[in-house]
């Protein structure tokens, strides 16, 4: 099966925006083996990562995590399959002026063109 690696990121500096990190293509499923966070917003910030199903299920991923500044988190050894449709995003809150960036690292395979 053939596929890529990729990485995205996402820089949150709007407290309660939610950002989106990542969304599976329609043609692909895909397997996110990193997830960084860091926050180096010179306060604590508040980060909530969620996942969301295009089935309109929900997983939250990271909840409401304190992050003091400079803190930092790294998953890995882990990975989370997404399905066409699937999204994983942020919103950070409890800071004026936050600035936490977000980055995964995904391998996408490319799902076969079938007619029926």
């Amino acid at each position: 099966m053939e596929f890529r690696a990729r990485t995205y990121n996402v820089e949150c500096i709007v407290a309660s925006q939610e950002y989106t990190l990542y969304t599976c293509p329609d043609n692909c499923r895909a397997q996110m083996n990193l997830l960084y966070v860091t926050n180096s917003s010179g306060s604590t910030a508040t980060v909530n990562i969620e996942f969301d199903r295009a089935d309109s299920s929900h997983a939250h991923i990271l909840g409401a995590k304190n992050m003091a500044d400079g803190e930092f988190i790294q998953w890995s050894g882990a990975y989370i399959v997404l399905e066409p449709g699937d999204k994983i995003h942020t919103t950070v809150t409890g800071v004026a002026s936050p600035h936490v960036d977000v980055m995964c690292t995904v391998e996408e395979y490319f799902l076969p063109n079938r007619t029926y």
